[in-house]
């Protein structure tokens, strides 16, 4: 019997209701990931209008009003409060907001004991103009990224977040578009279905940074499913929760149409510190390369030889791949693994190739 079912927590599932409410049907520490765009309490007073003199078509629902801040924080600390109990120990929650309500939410979170990891800063390429022209025009949300606690071993997938960048370690300012095109939903009118729809881009990137394939991933304000989607796109488990009903109708058919990567497709990149470490003189042992190997840079202008004790020799020092490697280039340090490379079949590979191949044999041979 599974975990999920022992604990009776409702997997892949949008649940109507209340969040608050709803959050306290879900058991303890049986959430990976928390996605919350909860309402932001804008404060709009009137209509909003263009120098054309038509309305813009922004949020004035009544789920975004709050009669004083003091209700807004009493509201927020409440469904933080429940988030702080439904993560597990080294679950993380993830909270976007604007201006209004960020400062406030950031507050709370530091009250409850949750540990702040990053502010993540998302300038949309495609912002709202400020029609009134009496401030700058708002091009960017927050997104608060926080741990359960400071001794959380949280879920960072740093390799996959530096691959996405091409190959650049991913910073905190993340450039992505608006909701819109095809993937903006809409009523039998033609208007947006939802006013805060966020991008799956979005979602995606909190997803894919923080989560691993399994673990479950709770929305507890879950609109028209983008976090649902996304979560089942990448074969996480899911739990939404939605009050709205049009919202929810919607949320339910495009989860219902969403089709999950395959296994293979969606395996992130591990960092290298989660990759086993492997002596060379192993490698030796196990035949992956044969002593007296000529090893060279990836242009071919040094050389050393593998020796039988797992130390390379070019010119007269001998000493580790990485000792030679450094010796050769004049630096300080080196990675052998990638400097070194070997001809194999008429190509050039880096001794890392090597490590995986042998990584690969030992994890087979303990299946």
């Amino acid at each position: 019997m599974s975990e999920a079912v022992k604990l009776n927590i409702p997997l892949d599932q949008i649940l109507n209701g209340e969040c608050i409410q709803v959050m306290k049907t879900i058991p303890s520490a049986s959430i990976d990931c928390i996605f919350a765009d909860p309402p932001y309490n804008l404060q709009l007073q009137g209509e909003l209008r263009r120098p054309d003199d038509t309305i813009v078509d922004g949020v004035n629902e009544d789920w975004d009003k709050f009669k004083s801040f003091q209700l807004y924080d009493q509201f927020c600390r409440s469904w933080l409060k429940e988030c702080h109990r439904l993560l597990r120990k080294n679950g993380t929650i993830w909270v976007i907001g604007s201006y209004h309500n960020i400062f406030r939410i950031g507050a709370i979170l530091q009250d409850l004991g949750f540990w702040i990891l990053n502010d993540i800063v998302w300038r949309k390429s495609n912002p709202m103009p400020n029609f009134k022209g009496r401030r700058f025009t708002n091009a960017h949300e927050t997104l608060i990224w926080a741990a359960k606690d400071a001794d959380s071993k949280y879920c960072f997938n740093y390799q996959a977040m530096k691959t996405l960048n091409d190959d650049i370690q991913m910073r905190s300012d993340w450039f992505l578009p608006l909701c819109t095109g095809h993937e903006r939903l809409r009523n039998e009118h033609g208007l947006k279905l939802h006013p805060t729809q966020k991008p799956e881009s979005l979602l995606y990137r909190v997803i894919l940074s923080s989560t691993n394939i399994e673990d479950v991933v709770l929305d507890p304000f879950a609109g028209t499913g983008t976090t649902l989607a996304v979560a089942k796109k990448l074969q996480r488990r899911y739990i939404g929760i939605e009050r709205h009903p049009d919202y929810m109708k919607a949320a339910l058919r495009r989860v219902n149409n969403e089709k999950p990567l395959s296994i293979e497709d969606i395996k992130v990149t591990p960092s290298k510190r989660e990759i086993p470490r492997v002596p060379f003189g192993n490698l030796i042992e196990q035949g992956f390369i044969q002593p007296g190997t000529i090893l060279m840079d990836r242009n071919k202008r040094v050389f050393a030889t593998v020796t039988s004790d797992s130390t390379v020799i070019s010119g007269n020092k001998r000493g580790s791949i990485h000792k030679i490697g450094a010796l050769v280039t004049n630096s300080p340090s080196c990675n052998g693994w990638t400097f070194w490379h070997f001809e194999r079949n008429g190509g050039l590979y880096a001794l890392d190739i090597l490590r995986n191949e042998y990584n690969a044999m030992t994890k087979l041979a303990k299946s």
